[in-house]
């Protein structure tokens, strides 16, 4: 939703493409911030468990530290390094999506930062954390393998600003999960909850637990507009003009409060957790809670 004029073109996607790649260095600069604030009041939330003893190879990739590489398993081959793994870091992994709609393009105030710019810092901040923790982190829909290592949140960042925008129709895409990895979907969630609910009960039937972050405006919850005011969707490109806006306040809030209930039933009705962020607040105190939404691995199932 906006209350401004928008439109689009080839041209405007080019430059918004642009524009993103440009901000790469500020938006890991702030995730980072965001990542240190949390990371500061945590201790190490990685634990022992069955896979700490038994130990698997795979071959080496970009980003694995040096220590990792098993040279012994790797002088009995010829043409590569290998690494070892334990069983658990072989099987589990987070996996995070952000909405690549227009809708997140929304800002109600120049001071405020998009919806999308908030998730994207979110999603880079948790990919930091998680790597920081020893985990890999994936971001759904641009590849099969997750990231590891020192490089991932960098290698998940540039992953993340190369993705295009999609129509309305784009929604959290049926991937195949492995049973035990986390999933965070990052979104206002404005669909109907139903279709956040499919997605939600196809990757909790393959052993995934997660989280939805909700990411809003202030104003599309407070909804402070009076007066003769124009709306604009900026998926559809359909506008709505009404006279009295502020007539329509008690409505829409009861209706944003009964949205928000339904996709927290979602959560509850598959053991998901549910994070709402206003892009007026703290990132990190949306970050917080999403990191100890996802738990100890295995936690979330």
């Amino acid at each position: 939703m906006t209350h401004r004029s928008a439109s689009a073109s080839a041209g405007q996607i080019r430059r918004a493409a642009e524009d993103a790649a440009a901000a790469f260095p500020a938006l890991m600069i702030e995730a980072e911030r965001v990542a240190q604030a949390v990371a500061s009041g945590l201790h190490g939330r990685r634990r022992a468990g069955p896979g700490e003893t038994f130990w698997q190879h795979r071959a080496y990739a970009f980003g694995d530290p040096v220590s990792a590489i098993d040279w012994r398993q790797s002088a009995r081959a010829a043409d590569r390094l290998y690494v070892r793994q334990n069983e658990w870091e072989a099987a589990a992994a987070a996996w995070l999506w952000r909405d690549p709609t227009r809708s997140l393009d929304y800002a109600s105030d120049p001071n405020l930062p998009t919806k999308r710019r908030r998730a994207d810092v979110l999603a880079t901040a948790l990919a930091i954390l998680l790597a920081q923790a020893g985990e890999r982190v994936g971001l759904m829909g641009a590849r099969e393998r997750p990231f590891h290592g020192r490089a991932a949140p960098a290698l998940f960042l540039e992953a993340l600003a190369a993705e295009s925008f999609a129509d309305a129709g784009a929604r959290p895409p049926p991937v195949k999960i492995a049973a035990g990895a986390r999933i965070v979907l990052f979104s206002d969630f404005f669909a109907e909850p139903d279709e956040t609910a499919r997605a939600v009960a196809g990757y909790a039937a393959q052993g995934a637990g997660g989280a939805l972050a909700q990411i809003v405006d202030p104003a599309e919850e407070d909804f402070p507009f009076v007066g003769r005011t124009e709306f604009e969707d900026l998926e559809s490109r359909d506008r709505l003009l009404f006279g009295e806006t502020g007539a329509l306040a008690g409505d829409y809030r009861a209706h944003f409060a009964a949205h928000r209930r339904a996709l927290e039933d979602v959560c509850r009705r598959y053991g998901w957790a549910f994070v709402a962020h206003r892009t007026d607040r703290p990132a990190q105190t949306a970050l917080l809670a999403l990191f100890m939404a996802l738990g100890d691995p295995g936690t979330l199932k």
